[in-house]
């Protein structure tokens, strides 16, 4: 390879790895906020119910919870109506909101520290975390993509994804009875008491 293209690969390189770190860095500084704000409402309730309801509205604008519930349903997805989508789409948000507002207790914060962000594909940024809570450390990385801005579209606690993780369950569910089938087990899930 003659200086010159040498030196054309070079710059190539350079730019290339500019323009995945800047969304990247784009990325993080919005999961940042969107943490913060999280935080920051979970200081004002009194409950990890209460807890849910406040910081639900806040999760809608920072979480693509449409984009989570058609993977964590996954090929099946496409045989659900919209009307289907949409009812599977609001059980899934109270299940996973539930779910994880209760396991904080309103007041007492994490704390996180942010690892540098990754940028696997073009448009999707993952933003590994280290989390201290209660004396127990976890790794949490969340997943964002740009769906016109920044959502979180999956957190993977420990190695494990969110999504996968209810995928096994709703797939399992489709399978068996369609989409009335994986309705009829969100709906049961949410119904059960926290």
């Amino acid at each position: 390879m003659n200086s010159r293209a040498f030196l054309f690969v070079l710059c190539a390189l350079a730019y290339s790895s500019l323009a995945w770190s800047a969304p990247a860095s784009e990325a993080e500084q919005y999961l940042r906020k969107a943490v913060d704000e999280v935080l920051a409402t979970s200081d004002r309730a009194s409950s990890p119910s209460a807890l849910a309801e406040k910081v639900r509205p806040i999760l809608h604008r920072h979480i693509s919870f449409e984009t989570m519930a058609r993977r964590a349903v996954g090929p099946g997805w496409r045989q659900f109506t919209p009307d289907q989508q949409k009812k599977a789409t609001q059980l899934f948000t109270t299940l996973v909101i539930r779910t994880y507002s209760s396991k904080f207790t309103p007041g007492e914060r994490p704390v996180m520290t942010y690892q540098p962000a990754v940028a696997p594909a073009a448009g999707r940024v993952d933003v590994p975390t280290k989390l201290v809570y209660h004396g127990s450390r976890y790794s949490v990385t969340y997943r964002l993509e740009q769906e016109g801005s920044w959502k979180i579209t999956d957190v993977v606690i420990e190695g494990v994804s969110l999504i996968a993780n209810y995928r096994t369950q709703l797939d399992a569910k489709f399978k068996s009875g369609g989409a009335p089938a994986v309705i009829s087990s969100l709906e049961q899930s949410v119904s059960r008491p926290s």
